[in-house]
């Protein structure tokens, strides 16, 4: 096994996600024109029942488990149930402060090592470096909806030779914003393989078919579950995410509960009260709203984008779109994403951060810079979306992507 060292994480770059939101606010500072494709952020205001329920919660000051509030490990369990058909117990149910900091504190617990599928998110690679277990890469396809295949999936499995491996999974997909198909396939590979899967669903809710898929249908005896309040329901900042561990791992949960006690302590008491709101209210007018409006935003963006020069599967989920641009002319793609930014004022990320070749020309785009507080206002009363209401209500989106669209036309 790769020998990875306190050096090894010491180099580690801040998230480029992270990067870039700054970036963007030091450009707007200096009076440039900007157009935030680049952060990953809800547009979206918190649901007024949970914001309600945080305010009358404000006074609470008090330690809760470790583990977390027993009566939103309860809530979740049940939305869970609900949504999967698994029973994930709340005993096997941590709280944490974000899904990020969960999955980070599996990386710490596990002695193994990872597969991711690239795309994959900024902080997987990083995460795992932390946790000081070795990374492998399956490079995916567009015709695959950047997934891997099952066969991909065993060849790797049978290349490592190693019996404790973690297959990293996450769908809606942050780059891509594509939703996968196989999960069946992948499930099988997984359980001939006594294969350990974390199923990131942070985006799940955010699906645009409306439908909840999760692996743990088809695998549920080892395969963890991350999810959280920052994606559905806007609450980034709040950092509220939650852990669910299959009975078969729960040494794994222990470990998990040692290193919380030893970090974090507790999630802030005020927020996990308010999560039991988010979890057992009726929050479904607000979330076929904001789908509807990411849903018909990432439609608007790929119709008006894609071209001869620029390839694009269409938007499933989440608020990404993951764009090639077809080109001679720069030799990375952080290097074709700085001239954009500079000739344009789009800024998105190179796909060399989410796991590719520097040479591959993907970026990945969000379409989110909008006010999603007005925008929500305006679909009260309706529940059409054409392209004027995307111009009145998204229009950084709207001038973004004729900005970008044009420029591409240059190539």
């Amino acid at each position: 096994m790769q020998h990875l060292t306190k050096k090894s994480i010491l180099k580690l770059k801040q998230s480029s996600t992270l990067i870039i939101n700054e970036k963007c606010k030091e450009l707007l500072n200096q009076g440039k024109k900007v157009y935030q494709f680049g952060f990953g952020q809800s547009p979206f205001p918190v649901p007024e029942k949970i914001v309600t329920t945080l305010k009358k919660n404000a006074h609470r000051k008090e330690y809760l488990p470790i583990q977390g509030l027993s009566k939103l490990r309860e809530s979740i369990s049940k939305n869970l149930k609900n949504k999967t058909g698994i029973n994930y117990p709340k005993e096997n149910i941590v709280i944490t402060p974000g899904s990020k900091e969960a999955m980070l504190l599996l990386h710490v617990a596990f002695n193994g090592e990872i597969i991711l599928s690239a795309p994959s998110w900024v902080s997987y690679e990083p995460q795992a470096i932390i946790g000081r277990n070795k990374v492998h890469w399956i490079q995916t396809s567009r015709e695959n909806n950047w997934f891997p295949t099952a066969h991909q999936l065993e060849k790797k499995i049978k290349s490592l030779k190693k019996k404790n491996l973690i297959f990293i999974l996450n769908s809606p997909n942050n780059p891509s914003g594509t939703v996968c198909k196989n999960l069946k396939e992948l499930a099988a590979v997984a359980k001939k393989y006594n294969l350990i899967i974390l199923s990131d669903e942070i985006y799940t809710d955010l699906t645009f078919c409306n439908k909840y898929e999760s692996i743990s249908k088809f695998y549920p005896e080892r395969t963890f579950i991350s999810g959280g309040l920052s994606k559905w329901c806007g609450a980034g900042g709040w950092r509220v995410g939650f852990f669910a561990v299959p009975s078969s791992l729960s040494e794994l949960l222990e470990n998990i509960k040692t290193l919380a006690s030893e970090s974090y302590s507790t999630v802030n008491s005020p927020a996990q009260f308010a999560a039991v709101e988010a979890y057992e209210g009726d929050h479904e007018e607000y979330k076929a709203k904001t789908l509807n409006i990411l849903k018909s935003v990432g439609n608007y963006v790929y119709n008006n984008l894609k071209s001869n020069k620029v390839l694009i599967n269409s938007p499933q989920g989440a608020f990404y779109l993951m764009p090639e641009f077809l080109n001679k002319k720069y030799k990375t793609s952080t290097e074709l994403c700085e001239k954009i930014l500079d000739e344009t004022g789009v800024a998105m990320l190179p796909a060399s951060d989410f796991g590719f070749g520097p040479k591959r020309m993907l970026t990945r785009l969000c379409y989110i810079d909008f006010d999603g507080s007005e925008f929500l206002k305006a679909m009260l009363k309706r529940n059409t979306i054409n392209d004027r209401i995307i111009e009145k209500y998204a229009p950084n989106v709207v001038e973004g992507t004729r900005k970008l669209s044009n420029w591409a036309k240059n190539l």
